[in-house]
């Protein structure tokens, strides 16, 4: 069997040669893949460097991250170690947010193109097996981790997945190198600390070859899923209209297996985060038996999804506009509120008279919405109320509210740049100007 040297340098060689970024936790298994990356002179060629992240859990963090900036210094590589906020308030334990966090810092930090080692080997494998099955997931899930995916700017890399726990151990002590012991590792309030320390052993002794079933049926779930995966993005694109909403009565249709992974396409798509299964099957739920006349919402970490003319609208988390916010406007471009875009003005050919800079003439006054609003827009003969106008466009009802309303002493004379009354056609055109609501990128 090939050494820890010799498997990394033909995983690496065999994918391109690009530059490697290894996640270095100080820890036995990154500290054996940096050092033997380290020994490898034409992965260090390309760039070879670490990163670290100090999650700020333990006492002693601080003290790691000097520690494996000093290992970094022996092997004369560079390190770039990032302090990461851990949110444990979402109600999904100190394990997943930290690793969220983690992640997080590794999608902030990965340079274009390069490759992001991590040391996870055989036997981390077949705990994430266990544990995705112990947790009801389906083949995606009980395919395990992937050895090459895409990550942020490049990939994620796992070359040591057909490696055991015991070659690393074996290398550290052939080359005598000592790591940090994170007493979080053996801490029983972690379900894979459980299964690690209690559960594998006795399945070992009751089925010595277990492991190898589980890596079995494990290529065989990745097979499925990346089966299911292709034909889901196939089956998305029956029900996808052009400004990426999801025909709610086509997504139904498909059968589940697929309607489960086009939902995550398209989400993954939009850059949201896929829901778990709750928020999935209430999705469908209201999907199927929603008024026309509602507007449900279904939301999870990272993401809502909400069901308006007969489509799926998907969305990050939206802040309500704030009640009774307004401020004045002289023509310079107005932040308004978080998530709900901009306000300018564009230069129009019809400008009675030059201007040297794009300004109002008197300053006017911008809100949201608060009911009953009306506008007589200019050519139409008759006044308008906005609620109507807005149904007419079929603008959604969540960016209704986040629509600026442009006002002169209390009069309404334009709402953004949908609607403009013959008032304000006029004190627009005074300045040879327009209004330009650019919308927030959630709605671009």
């Amino acid at each position: 069997m090939p050494g820890l040297i010799e498997t990394l340098r033909a995983a690496w060689a065999g994918a391109g040669t690009p530059a490697v970024c290894v996640t270095f936790s100080g820890g036995p298994d990154s500290t054996a893949l940096l050092h033997a990356l380290a020994q490898t002179p034409e992965v260090r060629a390309q760039g070879l460097r670490a990163l670290h992240v100090d999650h700020g859990l333990h006492a002693d963090s601080a003290a790691w991250a000097r520690r494996c900036a000093a290992f970094c210094a022996t092997l004369d590589l560079p390190l770039t170690t990032v302090r990461a906020d851990v949110d444990a308030s979402r109600g999904e334990g100190i394990e997943a947010a930290a690793r969220h966090a983690r992640y997080a810092a590794f999608a902030q930090h990965l340079r274009q193109g390069e490759w992001l080692a991590l040391a996870h080997h055989r036997d981390d494998q077949i705990e994430t097996v266990l544990l995705k099955l112990l947790r009801g997931a389906g083949p995606e899930g009980l395919g395990g981790m992937c050895a090459l995916r895409p990550f942020a700017r490049g990939f994620l890399w796992r070359p040591l997945l057909e490696i055991g726990r015991e070659v690393l151990t074996n290398y550290l002590n052939t080359n005598n190198i000592s790591f940090i012991d994170d007493p979080a590792n053996h801490d029983p309030r972690f379900a894979r600390n459980v299964l690690r320390h209690e559960i594998l052993p006795r399945l070992a002794r009751h089925w010595p070859h277990f492991d190898a079933g589980v890596l079995h049926a494990a290529k065989l779930a990745r097979g499925a899923a990346d089966f299911i995966e292709s034909e889901a993005t196939i089956a998305l694109a029956g029900c996808l209209h052009h400004d990426h909403t999801v025909a709610a009565t086509a997504w139904l249709a498909l059968p589940a297996a697929l309607r489960a992974g086009a939902l995550d396409a398209w989400l993954h798509a939009l850059e949201l985060p896929a829901p778990p299964d709750a928020a999935r099957a209430e999705l469908e739920r209201q999907a199927m038996h929603a008024a026309g006349d509602r507007v449900p919402r279904v939301t999870w970490p990272g993401a809502e999804v909400r069901i308006w003319d007969g489509r799926l609208h998907a969305t990050p988390p939206l802040a309500p506009p704030p009640v009774n916010w307004r401020a004045t406007w002289d023509g310079t471009p107005l932040a308004l509120p978080h998530d709900c875009g901009t306000l300018t003005l564009d230069r129009t050919t019809t400008a009675s008279r030059p201007t040297r800079a794009m300004h109002l003439e008197a300053p006017l006054t911008v809100r949201f919405r608060t009911g009953g609003e009306r506008i007589k827009p200019a050519g139409d003969v008759h006044t308008r109320e906005l609620r109507d106008l807005f149904q007419q466009s079929r603008m959604p009802p969540w960016l209704r509210a986040r629509c600026p309303l442009i006002h002169e002493h209390d009069k309404l004379i334009a709402v953004a740049d949908l609607w403009t009354s013959e008032r304000g056609s006029r004190v627009f055109a005074a300045c040879g100007t327009r209004p330009r609501w650019t919308r927030p990128a959630w709605a671009e």
